[in-house]
């Protein structure tokens, strides 16, 4: 089963520089106020690990595997906050807390090793409660959606498939641009896939990383705790709202799906 992607030209969305799993920052194509709340998105975009499917614990002990290969002391509380962030910059910044300083090819290899005992790992995901609900919701709302995820290519087909989802979706991965989260470029092509605008488009995130390209991309960020982040976390990344599970969504978009609220 195939899955809709970006075109192979892995075209890179403009972005603002940033520092190691910093704030996005700098200036960007356009003015990024405060964004407003949407009662009815143009687009819907979610992340995947920990959003969608329950992989996050997967995520923190392949890392965690992958750091004891390399000779580089690394604990569950260190690595657990940064899940969510681009691989590469995770893993120097966990060498850096460590002592080490690792070139880009050890960078390259360590986040690539993580991503091959996390294949190993994800045999069986399973998806968050509500997930396989709400994209039903969306596509009976005539609302597009997408997923926008730092993961590498290979790392995606398990997961996805355990939503069993009736159509496939579009997805925007680590592989498609050069900066992943927190910089904007994954949700930024997400929206242009969709052919939205990013500023009528919600992101729903689980991670600190996923509110902050989401402000820096001028969407409305919704932040869920199924990850490791909690409440405030994500409030001090930038999430307008904060939900406890993805079902509390599937009830506001099926809301908008019911023939009362469908727009002509």
């Amino acid at each position: 089963m195939g899955i809709s992607r970006v075109p192979g030209s892995r075209r890179r969305a403009q972005a603002p520089s940033v520092g190691p799993l910093g704030r996005a920052s700098g200036r960007y194509r356009r003015p990024m106020s405060t964004t407003p709340a949407l009662d009815r998105p143009d687009a819907v975009i979610f992340d995947l690990d920990g959003t969608l499917v329950d992989t996050v614990e997967r995520r923190i002990e392949a890392w965690l595997q992958a750091f004891q290969e390399a000779g580089i002391p690394a604990t569950r509380e260190a690595v657990s906050p940064l899940i969510g962030a681009d691989g590469k910059a995770l893993a120097r910044r966990i060498a850096k807390e460590a002592g080490r300083s690792l070139d880009e090819e050890a960078v390259e290899a360590t986040d690539r090793r993580s991503g091959e005992i996390y294949q190993a790992l994800n045999v069986d995901p399973r998806p968050l409660p509500g997930a396989r609900e709400l994209a039903q919701a969306l596509d009976r709302a005539r609302i597009p959606w997408a997923i926008g995820t730092s993961s590498r290519r290979e790392q995606v087909r398990a997961s996805v498939d355990a939503l069993r989802l009736a159509r496939e979706p579009t997805i925007v991965d680590g592989s498609h641009v050069e900066h992943a989260k927190p910089e904007p470029d994954l949700l930024v092509m997400a929206a242009s896939q969709l052919s939205v605008d990013p500023r009528q488009t919600w992101y729903v995130g689980d991670s600190t990383f996923d509110m902050q390209a989401a402000v820096a991309a001028g969407m409305y960020p919704i932040g869920v705790t199924t990850g490791s982040a909690d409440v405030d976390a994500l409030r001090g990344a930038g999430a307008a709202e904060v939900i406890g599970s993805l079902l509390e969504l599937g009830r506001r978009i099926r809301r908008l799906a019911a023939p009362s609220a469908n727009r002509a």
